[in-house]
């Protein structure tokens, strides 16, 4: 990897930035700036508002009734609730992974091929060079190479889940934002999906959350603690597990709470 893509430029940074659905306020005032090329976790009980947090970054709360922002936050340099912002661009640029696997009713082909599609006037050549080039960045290709145009409801749960990151992938996107993408999935599986978010780690920036605090320590560089819609650590992930500076978060890894 380019030594230069790890140097701390920020990709996205929040500046006193809140969620509210009506009045209640779940995301908190938050202060954050998320570093280009690497990965950073979000962990915190349920309800803390780390997958609220993470669905504002690419305007996923626009589609939850009465939900509406406070305060800055910036993808790239522009601030992502402004009004000149068009949300299928910024959707297409900062791809998403959800908790539980949803390929589309379709064939293989067809789901990775969606975006494309949909973003812009491929040809038929083109098309299957970026369905090739996603399914090998998210190691599915030998498993799928020969029934691309079978129905993905078929596929288990840990290749749906590729599946869904290779669809993701199709667009060229600059960030990777997961929910929680291993939850649904078995040990073996989720070992899967973690050697991926390792191997395009650099290549883009990816936010993960995760209820795993293991999983946090294996992936990811940097870690941010959240707790009742507070930041309430944001380090370095060894540091952050081995050397918390708040008691909250040292009490959260430690199991006394959670």
């Amino acid at each position: 990897m380019n030594e230069n893509a790890t140097k701390v430029k920020t990709h996205v940074e929040a500046r006193g930035f809140s969620v509210f659905y009506g009045s209640h306020e779940a995301v908190r005032k938050v202060d954050l700036a998320v570093p280009c090329g690497l990965v950073t976790a979000i962990i915190g009980p349920s309800g803390c508002g780390k997958s609220t947090f993470l669905r504002a970054i690419n305007r996923m709360n626009d589609l939850i009734p009465g939900c509406h922002t406070a305060g800055d936050l910036y993808f790239d340099g522009q601030n992502v609730y402004g009004s000149d912002v068009d949300t299928a661009i910024l959707r297409r640029r900062i791809g998403m992974v959800f908790q539980k696997p949803n390929p589309f009713p379709k064939s293989i082909y067809d789901n990775v091929a969606y975006g494309p599609r949909l973003h812009g006037r491929h040809t038929k050549a083109e098309l299957d060079v970026i369905v090739e080039e996603s399914l090998v960045g998210a190691a599915l290709w030998d498993e799928v190479k020969d029934r691309l145009y079978k129905n993905a409801l078929g596929l288990s749960g840990g290749q749906a889940q590729r599946l869904c990151l290779a669809r993701a992938l199709a667009v060229k996107p600059e960030m990777l934002l997961m929910d929680e993408p291993t939850s649904a999935l078995d040990p073996k599986a989720t070992a899967r999906i973690e050697e991926l978010i390792v191997q395009l780690r650099g290549n883009y920036t990816i936010a993960i959350v995760t209820h795993n605090m293991q999983q946090a320590a294996r992936v990811s560089d940097k870690t941010a603690f959240f707790y009742e819609g507070d930041l309430v650590e944001f380090a370095p992930t060894k540091e952050l597990f081995t050397r918390p500076r708040e008691k909250h978060t040292e009490d959260y890894i430690t199991g006394r709470f959670g």
